[in-house]
């Protein structure tokens, strides 16, 4: 365990995310022009809630995934970096009869995240909000408070919320935060990738688009079905395809997403496309990887073929012989010996 991720589980760290796009949808259409493209149940998101999705191309690969936001006057849409305007114009072009508009927000507004074993309490005393409202909040529920948008979200393990804001407020809603005890963690990419953030995200095995999951990806393969995927809800861009694999296929694709733990003995952390083995056969290649907070191991996520992604299976990484762990179910904490 990292002096850093102590820092931050007994406390809380806070991340400018406001690379990450945002976009508007207003009028009375909007969620139901939503609901009829993306993957999950939009139609049916009360206020104050929200749902994860992705759109998809009609052979079902991945334009993009989507956290949407159910608030009373509106749906707002969090996308990932660089993305924004161009999705802005993509749901304006599929735009016919419906009431709807939509508006890329990213300039006007900006994003923070929160993070740590402190986060509510931090994040109550700099925003007001009781500490117990801010806990009970599900996963995508939200507060809107001074001009201010709570979100809980899901990105690592330890409790963590966004605030969205003006970017007038963006000043005094920073200052509150550190003066709340929130520690600054620097990016080191526009995406947040290298800092205890993106680790911790890759140790919860929360695959990032443009890093882990690519314009080539069906959402099965990446494990999006629990999280992004409704299989009662009506029809939507690429749901045949969708529906073809599970139903005629079982589920099965070519390769699925896992993570990959190392050994005691590994140290080395391997750079994306690092090739995986598995009996000495090219079976894969690592997606992103880091240094584990909580034990001290180096993690992966990468794609392997279906043969090799059986959970407790071990696989090599790169030139070296070091066995690694194929976890299709990151746990909880990680192993902290190798096993006999």
């Amino acid at each position: 365990m990292t002096p850093q991720y102590r820092t931050i589980a007994t406390g809380a760290g806070w991340l400018d995310v406001s690379a990450r796009g945002r976009l508007r949808f207003d009028g009375p259409d909007a969620a139901s022009f939503l609901h009829a493209l993306v993957t999950n149940d939009v139609a049916n998101v009360p206020v104050g809630r929200g749902v994860y999705a992705a759109l998809l191309t009609p052979q079902g690969r991945m334009v993009t995934d989507l956290r949407l936001l159910r608030v009373s006057e509106a749906i707002l849409a969090e996308v990932p970096a660089g993305l924004a305007s161009g999705l802005a114009v993509r749901f304006d072009h599929l735009i016919f009869s419906q009431k709807v508009a939509v508006a890329d927000d990213s300039g006007d507004t900006r994003a923070l995240c929160v993070f740590g074993g402190r986060a509510a309490q931090v994040l109550s005393d700099a925003t007001g909000v009781p500490t117990t409202r801010i806990s009970e909040l599900s996963i995508l529920d939200h507060i809107t408070h001074n001009g201010l948008t709570l979100i809980r979200t899901d990105d690592v393990t330890l409790p963590n919320f966004e605030i969205w804001m003006p970017t007038l407020q963006w000043d005094s809603t920073v200052a509150a935060v550190i003066a709340a005890g929130g520690v600054d963690v620097k990016p080191a990419s526009a995406a947040g990738q290298g800092t205890i953030f993106d680790a911790l995200r890759i140790e919860a095995g929360h695959p990032l688009f443009g890093i882990d999951m690519t314009a080539d990806t069906i959402p099965l393969e990446a494990g999006l079905l629990d999280r992004a995927i409704s299989t009662t809800k009506g029809c939507y861009v690429g749901q045949e395809v969708i529906i073809r694999i599970l139903h005629r296929g079982g589920g099965r694709v070519a390769k699925y997403l896992i993570q990959l733990v190392a050994g005691l003995d590994v140290t080395e952390i391997p750079g994306a496309g690092t090739p995986v083995f598995d009996q000495g056969r090219e079976v894969g290649a690592v997606t992103s990887a880091a240094l584990g907070p909580t034990a001290g191991r180096v993690v992966a996520l990468g794609y392997v073929h279906r043969d090799s992604a059986g959970d407790g299976r071990y696989v090599t990484v790169g030139s070296s012989l070091s066995r690694w762990t194929v976890q299709r179910e990151p746990a909880h904490p990680l192993p902290t010996a190798d096993p006999a």
